[in-house]
């Protein structure tokens, strides 16, 4: 969570242009427009359809700069790597959720 003058923004509020986005990852705004192209991530839109980048894409575009540049995965696996991830992270969020239920039940009897 980013705090600034009093505004507080949650890491998945839209709130990086390209520009700034780029400059964080030190890559071109090119860069991330290929990667949007190639469907690793998808920013939000402003009203006049500018580009806006949350501080979880920001993350996630890290992740992928480490697995091309880092480990020389090309992007169709980089693709296969994140899904793997995302899969990873939504099955031990449902892990953590059975065990709070069974928690629960153990608790009842």
């Amino acid at each position: 969570m980013v705090t600034f003058r009093k505004r507080t923004w949650d890491d998945d509020d839209p709130i990086f242009v390209i520009s700034v986005a780029a400059r964080i990852l030190r890559v071109h705004s090119q860069t991330l427009r290929y990667y949007e192209k190639e469907g690793l991530l998808e920013p939000a839109r402003s009203r006049g359809n500018i580009r806006l980048y949350s501080q979880r894409d920001i993350e996630r575009l890290q992740r992928i700069k480490t697995l091309t540049e880092d480990l020389g995965i090309n992007l169709a696996g980089v693709q296969v790597v994140l899904q793997m991830m995302d899969r990873i992270e939504h099955l031990e969020r449902d892990i953590r959720q059975l065990k709070g239920k069974l928690s629960q039940h153990q608790k009842r009897n």
